[in-house]
């Protein structure tokens, strides 16, 4: 039963949305500010955690950059706000969705359902790795890039990169085949179920947020190459 962790200081969204996610299945812990969200997740991590942006003690941006110093927990925010400034500061820091408020209890279910499955490893779907064809069909190799999809784990040069969900499969896209460009919308469709509507920054955001974590195991790292107005490639070795 996977294990999802709300934090809202509204307690109206507490009760509904609680009642939707345990409706489908999903067992649900509930916190009402962000630092004892910090507290419970860090205690006991859920599969995926929702949070509210505007909260008493710990707003949702700040619990975020905390949570991503230790794990790549797939994050959806809530938030009352229009400013396209949060969603995109919200993206470079890591977060997987965004939802405004009000919103329908039907779409986020239908967000949540989208993330754990692109989180899930694909049984039997992995790619054979390039330059060991008897190596296990999970594992990609480019170079100095390693990526298990079944253990969604990733290393540069052997140090570990932590990549949320939709940075992985940005990046296992791209590597799949080196040298070939993947447009914006074809990272889009990598990344993201048919149901979930991005627009060109929210790939783009991720690019510039793999191309910073990459940077701090190795500050020469310049493997993904920007084609203006067509998309982004990951270079031949």
């Amino acid at each position: 039963m996977p294990k999802i962790a709300l934090v809202d200081d509204d307690r109206n969204i507490l009760t509904s949305v609680s009642m939707a996610l345990e409706a489908e299945g999903y067992a649900v812990a509930t916190y009402t500010d962000g630092a004892s969200g910090l507290d419970g997740l860090t205690a006991d991590q859920p599969d995926l955690a929702i949070l509210d942006i505007k909260m008493p003690r710990m707003d949702g941006m700040e619990l975020l950059r905390r949570l991503r110093q230790k794990t790549d927990l797939p994050v959806i925010f809530l938030t009352s706000k229009d400013e396209e400034i949060d969603e995109l500061f919200g993206l470079k820091m890591g977060a997987d969705d965004f939802i405004k408020k009000p919103f329908s209890q039907r779409l986020l279910v239908e967000r949540v359902k989208s993330i754990l499955r692109r989180a899930q490893p694909r049984e039997g779907g992995g790619q054979t790795v390039a330059n060991d064809i008897s190596g296990p069909k999970s594992l990609i190799e480019r170079g100095a890039l390693v990526m298990d999809d079944e253990r969604h784990t990733c290393t540069w040069m052997g140090k570990h990169v932590t990549l949320t969900v939709t940075e992985f499969l940005i990046l296992q896209a791209l590597a799949m085949r080196p040298g070939v460009v993947k447009s914006r919308n074809a990272l889009m469709d990598a990344a993201y179920d048919d149901q979930v509507y991005v627009d060109d920054r929210t790939i783009d955001s991720h690019i510039k947020r793999l191309r910073k974590k990459f940077k701090v195991a190795d500050k020469n790292f310049d493997m993904i190459d920007t084609l203006y107005g067509v998309g982004y490639r990951f270079k031949e070795q």
